[in-house]
């Protein structure tokens, strides 16, 4: 009995080859058209392990061929488009692996060769970038550390500007910043206000440059000039007095203005460090190489040096450029002193080790822009300039020298007038410097 419904029937189904079909022909005509489909080979008997029987009647005697949907070029009709599926290979190459990729890795090719030259490029480009922001950050950074309190706008009566700059560089002996047992490490006393303990010219110029130590004791006329805090101009009144006094009267400006009047010489900018600023640069840079002709000592400085090459901290240091009552003549030995070191500190500062080092170039840098006053119109392109022209004298390729001199009265020396304008006028000039100093 059929359990079919009625209509259902196997006997009765009719010519549909599947359900929802009308005809003979399957409806693969419109699924995977990719898939080339071989002659069909029509229902037989089969036996009982269901091994094929008897061989398909030949085309036409019965059941129509499977149409094929791919053309005679084994195209489909979408072009040279092949997915793989007329070969059995879904992804990749045939066998599952890339060509020539011995890994067998499924669906991979050869990997390609590194273009180094785009690397390179890039990395360049990397390197540059970074190393640009860095120096723009850098000098933004440093100018707006620097101390700009010097107006030599104030300054009357200057002399015309000569060839090449003329730096003053002045070491006072300011406890800005030092506490009881600073003062007492460092021997400076506690004693109120600023006075110099050093003052130097440095000439950058086209010919070498030249740096002049101008003794503390230096006799010096008084020039008129205008108060730095009041505004009033003083008459000049024919005194006398040590060069250093005149810092002490009236700051920087009066110490400028008194230099100028005495010598015609044009000073371009003004650059100021105190004891501990000083101290600190030095122990900064890691201590600073220097070559001591005869050993000294001086209690009141707290020097104590031996012969021979040796590396100075902020505190030997400090001793060594302040002494001069462990000599004879004190203030000459003291200036030749205070240029030699101030020479090999410019030199320790422009090492390699200290420019290329972020570790230690930007301790030094922080230590020197927060100790240094310097005047209105300096730039830190003046101030690389200053250090390196200092740097180019303590490798022999620049003179230093004292200030010329030819007596001394009532404990202030003299400077050579004859030999001072010489001086003058070769600095002016922008000549080799010929006249020597003391």
């Amino acid at each position: 009995m059929n359990d079919w419904p009625e209509g259902w029937s196997d006997n009765n189904r009719g010519p549909r080859y599947g359900r929802g079909s009308a005809g003979a022909q399957p409806e693969g005509a419109r699924v995977m058209r990719q898939v080339q489909r071989g002659p069909a080979v029509p229902p037989g008997p089969r036996s009982a392990y269901g091994d094929p029987g008897p061989a398909a009647p030949p085309h036409g005697a019965g059941v129509p061929q499977q149409p094929s949907y791919v053309d005679g070029r084994g195209h489909d009709g979408y072009g040279d488009y092949d997915s793989g599926y007329n070969t059995g290979q879904v992804y990749g190459s045939p066998g599952g692996r890339g060509p020539d990729d011995p890994t067998g890795t499924p669906g991979r090719g050869p990997r390609p060769a590194p273009n180094w030259r785009r690397r390179i490029k890039w990395t360049a480009i990397t390197v540059a970038t970074v190393l640009v922001v860095t120096s723009v950050a850098t000098y933004f950074w440093a100018d707006s550390k620097l101390r700009r309190e010097v107006d030599l706008s104030k300054v009357i009566d200057r002399p015309e500007a000569g060839d090449g700059t003329n730096y003053l560089i002045v070491g006072s002996d300011s406890r800005e910043g030092m506490s009881k047992d600073d003062e007492k490490k460092l021997h400076t006393g506690g004693a109120p206000g600023k006075r110099t303990d050093s003052m130097m010219i440095l000439h950058v110029g086209d010919n070498g440059d030249t740096l002049i130590s101008l003794p503390r004791d230096s006799d010096v006329v008084v020039p008129s000039y205008q108060g730095s805090t009041s505004g009033k101009v003083y008459p000049a009144q024919g005194r006398h007095a040590k060069l250093n006094a005149t810092y002490a009267e009236d700051g920087p400006t009066l110490l400028v203005r008194a230099i100028e009047s005495n010598t015609g010489l044009h000073i371009d900018h003004y650059v100021e460090i105190g004891f501990q600023g000083f101290a600190n640069i030095v122990d900064a840079v890691g201590g600073v190489d220097i070559d001591i002709d005869k050993g000294f000592k001086d209690k009141w400085s707290g020097a104590d040096f031996k012969s021979g090459k040796q590396t100075l901290n902020g505190q030997q240091a400090l001793a060594f450029v302040r002494t001069r009552h462990a000599f004879a003549a004190s203030d000459l030995q003291r200036t030749k002193n205070q240029q030699k070191f101030l020479a090999a500190l410019a030199h320790q500062v422009a090492t390699p080790s200290t420019l290329l080092n972020p570790f230690k170039f930007y301790p030094v840098m922080g230590a020197g822009l927060d100790s240094l006053i310097v005047d209105k119109d300096m730039s830190l392109w003046d101030l690389a300039s200053m250090f390196w022209a200092m740097k180019g004298v303590n490798s022999g390729d620049g003179t230093s020298m004292n200030m010329p001199i030819s007596g001394s009265t009532g404990g202030n020396l003299v400077w050579d007038k004859t030999k001072v304008k010489t001086l003058v006028d070769q600095l002016n000039n922008d000549e080799k410097v010929t006249v020597s100093g003391n």
